[in-house]
């Protein structure tokens, strides 16, 4: 498959006069608390510290700008110091893939950078091209583009390396996003027929290391064309003393050492009814990290930092098809609240894996993660309204539902009290007075 890059001009000249200055300005604060560098912000857990994150707002009412964007993606928006940077297809067949940056200002769009390939790739019509979202780190932004490949850009969008690392191709898409630790980016690549880890120099580009993941399926699953993938963003943990690379596998939970890629350890248990499947990121609760396998699979629990005895057994519980899910959950007041697929909320304790209880919260689907800002709770739903709210073992207080009349299957992030918010059809930054 042949790829190809090429530059989007900048909207203003404006823009690229002050361009030099900010990235001066955000390459010397690096990632800083107020940052949302990556999927799931500073801490890879859905969490800000902030409580002066807006309440309510409209289409109209709390907005401080919005910009129309071009064709849907779900890729979701990061934040560096005075720049957003969110992806976006360039046509219908996913054959330019684009990665671009806004000015947090005024939503100015200071440049954009396009990648071309040859051949539409399959995809499923509610994952559109361009589903991952970028990192960042200092003065570098990486974009996962799949099969189109991995970048790497400096903050004025000029290229500093690029790495073609296979055809991953599968019915559903793409839509694991990089994760960028101490210089280094680590992949979880796939779905497709060769799928495995990697470790990439962030200045180099050159890998460090590649773990494979085998395809377990037997010969008759293969032939009954059994789905199987993961669309799993890793997270960094602790376990123990010594910080793991951890990531939902098809079949497997899968724990890597982040100098070697060497398999720590792995527990299974992913395996559904209905294929081998993980689609969101994991939450950890203490020393228990608690995944939820794709299209009604499992929810499954894995004790972290076992030694001894303890280490060769590390799953704490097991429930099947409790719940279809793409979003990642939130761990607060003792509990893990995940969203599943119908808009129902399920509060799990993650000590046995089972529900204090389940409740509707969005009318209609959610595919967004869970944002918790102070003591309050963010979902965006797929119908684009927020539902605010508290939660807690013993239940659920809606504070605020905010309609935006725009399809979504994105995840917010917040900067320094202001939302941004991405649909199917805009960028949004919400700034609401509290």
């Amino acid at each position: 498959m042949k790829i190809s890059q090429h530059r989007a001009a900048s909207l203003s000249l404006l823009a690229l006069a002050l361009a030099p200055a900010a990235a001066a300005a955000v390459a010397a604060t690096a990632v800083a608390a107020d940052d949302w560098p990556s999927w799931r912000g500073p801490t890879a857990n859905g969490v800000v510290s902030t409580a002066e994150t807006p309440l309510r707002w409209s289409a109209e009412d709390n907005v401080k700008w919005k910009v129309a964007l071009g064709m849907p993606a779900n890729g979701s928006p990061v934040v560096l110091g005075d720049r957003i940077f969110l992806t976006t297809p360039e046509d219908a067949e996913g054959k330019g893939r684009t990665l671009e940056c806004y000015s947090r200002a005024d939503g100015a769009r200071l440049w954009a950078r396009t990648v071309q390939i040859d051949e539409k790739m399959p995809t499923h019509e509610t994952n559109p091209y361009c589903g991952t979202t970028p990192a960042v780190s200092g003065d570098r932004v990486v974009v996962w583009h799949a099969s189109a490949g991995l970048h790497c850009y400096d903050l004025e969008g000029e290229l500093a390396w690029s790495r073609d690392l296979g055809e991953f191709r599968h019915i559903w898409g793409y839509g694991s996003s990089p994760v960028i630790r101490e210089g280094v980016v680590y992949l979880n690549t796939g779905p497709g027929t060769r799928t495995f880890m990697t470790a990439i120099d962030l200045k180099s580009g050159e890998t460090l290391w590649e773990t494979d993941e085998p395809d377990v399926r037997t010969p008759e699953e293969l032939e009954s064309r059994r789905i199987a993938g993961s669309w799993c963003t890793p997270i960094i943990t602790e376990d123990g003393d010594r910080p793991l690379l951890v990531c939902g596998q098809p079949t497997r939970v899968v724990a890597y050492d982040l100098e070697t890629g060497s398999i720590a350890w792995t527990c299974d248990g992913i395996r559904g009814t209905r294929g081998n499947l993980t689609y969101s990121s994991p939450v950890v609760a203490g020393d228990t990290c608690v995944f939820v396998g794709g299209w009604e699979g499992p929810t499954l629990g894995v004790k972290l930092g076992a030694t001894g005895p303890e280490a060769g057994s590390r799953q704490l519980w097991r429930h099947a098809a409790q719940m279809s899910n793409c979003a990642s959950g939130a761990y607060m007041n003792g509990r893990i609240f995940i969203p599943d697929m119908r808009g129902i909320l399920w509060c799990i304790d993650p000590a046995t894996g089972l529900p204090d209880w389940k409740k509707r919260v969005a009318r209609g689907g959610t595919w967004g993660s869970i944002v918790s800002a102070g003591d309050r709770m963010y979902l965006l739903a797929q119908s684009g309204t927020t539902v605010v709210f508290k939660a807690d073992a013993e239940g659920l207080e809606v504070l605020a539902e905010n309609e935006i009349d725009e399809p979504t299957n994105s995840t917010l992030a917040v900067v320094d009290g202001e939302i941004y918010l991405r649909t199917h059809e805009h960028l949004y930054c919400i700034a609401a007075s509290r």
